[in-house]
């Protein structure tokens, strides 16, 4: 589908929500009665939620049966206040189905974004599923809601030269430009500290981890445009990094 004004603005702001969640209420058919459960998510390149699953969970039996779902993310992070309204915060519904994959790239983005599952992902009961989305229905705040179609909430530009080379940018930027990454945080997102550590890169931006006692800290750094190949990322990276050593702390 060819996108343009409103439309296009509003499957950007769809994917950025799910990108910068990583868990999701979702609602599976028990008996045919709905049944809602909490799991953790990632994205695809593509931004087609991830799911790591175990067989022994209620919901994964019912998707078995009935592979129809619906995901709803909630930013939380646009009200950091627990006592503000969670309706007056934006939110995203979707609907669609899974299917189990078996794809190596796919579950380094899944264990980059949640490390703690690496103690369970190879287990014979855990696998991999991906939402294959029909649609979405995004409240962006009052008096913007719109559903989006399928064709628009998945990125339709081709970042396969990207995601090939993600792991290999992810270890060069860890090991070589910690300081780089510390800037990004802190400059550009207000995100203070070091610590941290880029675990993903996709066409629409970056993912970000730091380590806490209690629960580690993630973050999320949109690209003001799409990045589909390795030469552009770097570009890319490399101007983020000059725009926040010009920008003033905290900015």
């Amino acid at each position: 589908m060819i996108q343009a004004g409103k439309e296009a603005e509003t499957a950007v702001a769809a994917r950025r929500l799910m990108r910068r969640r990583d868990h999701a209420a979702l609602a599976t058919l028990l008996d045919g009665r709905p049944y809602v459960s909490l799991v953790a998510t990632a994205c695809a390149v593509d931004a087609s939620p991830l799911m790591l699953l175990s067989d022994l969970a209620q919901h994964t039996t019912n998707l078995r049966a009935d592979p129809r779902l619906s995901l709803l993310f909630e930013d939380t992070a646009s009200h950091p206040d627990p006592l503000a309204d969670p309706l007056a915060g934006p939110r995203l519904s979707l609907v669609g189905r899974v299917e189990r994959v078996e794809d190596p790239r796919l579950a380094a983005r899944f264990a980059a974004r949640h490390p703690a599952s690496a103690a369970y992902a190879g287990f014979a009961d855990f696998h991999l599923y991906r939402v294959i989305v029909e649609r979405g229905h995004l409240v962006a705040g009052f008096g913007r809601i719109a559903w989006v179609e399928a064709e628009d909430l998945r990125l339709a530009a081709d970042a396969s030269a990207l995601a090939e080379a993600e792991a290999d940018i992810l270890a060069h930027m860890n090991a070589d430009h910690a300081e780089a990454i510390t800037l990004y945080a802190g400059r550009l997102l207000g995100r203070e500290g070091g610590g941290w550590r880029m675990t993903g890169i996709d066409a629409e931006g970056l993912d970000l981890r730091r380590p806490t006692a209690d629960r580690d800290a993630t973050a999320r750094l949109d690209f003001a445009e799409p990045v589909l190949t390795p030469a552009t990322a770097r570009r890319m990276l490399a101007a983020l990094a000059e725009a926040a050593r010009k920008a003033a702390p905290g900015s």
